[in-house]
């Protein structure tokens, strides 16, 4: 997905599912011997099993995490973290709630209400408290099931859990540079089942403090994260009244150094979205011939999202076929496929909180023509050259500078530009090659960063003809001379919209491309769309569900 801020749409997963049954009558499962047989012989991919890790390894591989960011704010500090709120829909009903990021990162927990504080003391046993709302049966009996103690122990390897009452008197006593230990109906779980003294971890704390040294790190909002961090604004704007030697300071960074690298725990669940994507892709290629709307595609993403368990998609669906390829961020799905038109496909699903982003271009009807491939074969060399550029030490701007240049070069060579050295590209390529992939499609990330083991983000370049773009230029007679010198080019090639994106991780010794196996060049793509639509039994929606083709 191109980098960019857009609204999020709210999907009724519902309607997409009977838009995908009406669609499609071959995906139903049977015996695990007869679907293995099936899955054998199919050129659609369809997604591994999802990775299973135990109690151990998550409870291992999360603690990793919370003693390194420890090991990086130092013993005179303390970590505050909220977790997410829900966010409302539309009156009394609520989006499906989702954790904040940086939360999740350090325990997988995905309950409401929740709230961790770390003190680093010495870096190797930092003290981790975890404040949890107590069980509630009758809030359980509307909204299901809350966290015991111990299965928020089982998940995140944090035994300390108080009951989330006590974070008010706890602060307090913090500010007084007190040690504080609540009463025992105040502790849900106590590490190894014992209490640690009230003033573990906090000496080094409490010695800053009293010099005024001491730093309380938390997601301090700004601009936009304004929106998603509003307790964090509260909490903050009250703290800072009296800090009382503990002063404010943005945790963002060390999530960014953290996030940056995947590591393999990571990878595996980023890998697997990305599969569920493949997938998906596959499935919408497929019957993209026999569609007639843009949201009968989609409902095949959605179906196969929902089908393979992701979370969600990580970001809204992006299917546009003709002229409406050419919008970056086009989300309607409410336009006609076209057999003679390509169609751009950006979209990826989300799995325990890890976000794929994957783009293909293809032609609705199974066949380039001429026009369409070669503007393609420009994004795919392109990309290709990105690729190349790939390797730890590269800055991430070489990526992007080795995919414009044969942009540039292809765009010239097409007649779209008359000067290779000037902006003038900027009218049919308009974003960046590259952005960060994680927990977010686009993830945190350190400016000026290099490139090394364990990153990863996508490589995307693109060409978009929009059809008005030579009208909405400005009147200048620079502009007007080259109207004038690209308008047959223009002609030519008008509505084409390709994109091209694929994420990858960064390796020792270069890259690895997790979506690899989805076709990417043009013989790839039109022997895959010619063999996988017979695959799939497409039912047309019945002739009350296409009230619209009549005014067409």
């Amino acid at each position: 997905m191109i980098q960019g801020c857009f609204a999020l749409r709210f999907r009724k997963t519902t309607a997409a599912l009977l838009c995908a049954f009406a669609l499609y009558g071959s995906h139903a499962g049977g015996s695990g011997t007869a679907r293995a047989r099936v899955a054998e012989k199919s050129l659609i991919r369809e997604a591994p099993p999802a990775p299973v890790f135990t109690d151990e390894e998550r409870q291992r591989e999360l603690r990793s995490r919370r003693v390194r960011l420890a090991g990086r704010m130092g013993p005179n500090s303390m970590l505050l973290l909220f977790s997410g709120e829900p966010r409302v829909y539309a009156g009394d009903v609520d989006y499906e709630f989702r954790q904040e990021n940086n939360l999740y990162y350090l325990t997988a927990l995905k309950q409401q209400g929740a709230t961790l504080v770390i003190i680093p003391g010495t870096a190797a046993d930092p003290r981790e408290i975890l404040f949890l709302p107590r069980r509630n049966p009758a809030a359980e009996t509307w909204e299901g099931h809350m966290y015991s103690p111990e299965e928020a122990r089982a998940l995140s390897g944090i035994g300390e859990i108080w009951e989330a009452g006590e974070f008010e008197p706890f602060m307090r006593a913090v500010r007084e540079r007190r040690a504080y230990r609540p009463a025992p109906q105040g502790v849900l779980l106590s590490a190894q089942g014992t209490q640690q003294p009230a003033s573990h971890g906090t000496e080094a704390l409490f010695a800053s403090m009293a010099r005024g040294e001491a730093a309380l790190y938390m997601l301090l909002p700004g601009g936009e994260r304004s929106r998603e961090y509003r307790r964090e604004q509260e909490f903050a704007a009250n703290w800072a009244r009296n800090p009382a030697g503990l002063n404010l300071r943005p945790a963002w960074n060390f999530f960014a150094e953290l996030r940056m690298r995947k590591s393999p725990y990571e990878l595996r669940l980023l890998q697997h979205a990305v599969d569920i994507s493949i997938e998906g892709h596959q499935r919408s290629q497929a019957v993209a011939p026999r569609a007639r709307w843009e949201y009968e595609v989609e409902a095949e993403l959605d179906y196969t999202f929902k089908r393979r368990n992701a979370d969600n998609w990580g970001y809204p669906s992006i299917v546009g076929c003709g002229p409406n390829a050419t919008t970056l961020h086009y989300v309607e799905s409410q336009g006609r496929v076209r057999p003679g038109d390509l169609m751009l496909m950006d979209a990826g699903a989300e799995y325990d909180h890890y976000s794929a982003d994957v783009t293909r271009t293809f032609p609705a009807g199974g066949k380039f023509t001429q026009a369409q491939a070669e503007v393609y074969n420009v994004v795919l060399a392109a990309q290709e050259a990105a690729f190349r550029a790939i390797r730890p030490g590269a800055e991430f701007r070489e990526v992007h500078e080795a995919s414009l240049g044969v942009i540039r070069d292809g765009l010239l060579r097409l007649g779209l530009i008359t000067d290779r050295n000037s902006g003038q590209y900027q009218v049919w390529f308009m974003h960046g090659t590259s952005h960060w992939l994680g927990m977010n499609v686009h993830d945190v990330s350190v400016r000026g960063a290099k490139l090394d083991a364990g990153m990863v983000f996508t490589v995307e370049p693109g060409i978009y003809v929009r059809p008005d773009a030579l009208e909405n230029l400005p009147k200048t007679p620079e502009n007007e001379k080259f109207i004038a010198a690209v308008r047959p080019a223009f002609e030519k090639y008008r509505g084409i919209g390709v994109r091209i994106e694929d994420d990858v991780v960064v390796t020792t010794d270069g890259y690895r491309n997790l979506s690899a196996s989805l076709a990417r060049t043009i013989p790839e793509i039109e022997a895959f769309m010619a063999r996988a639509q017979k695959e799939v039994r497409v039912g047309l929606l019945p002739t009350r569900w296409r009230w619209r083709e009549s005014a067409d």
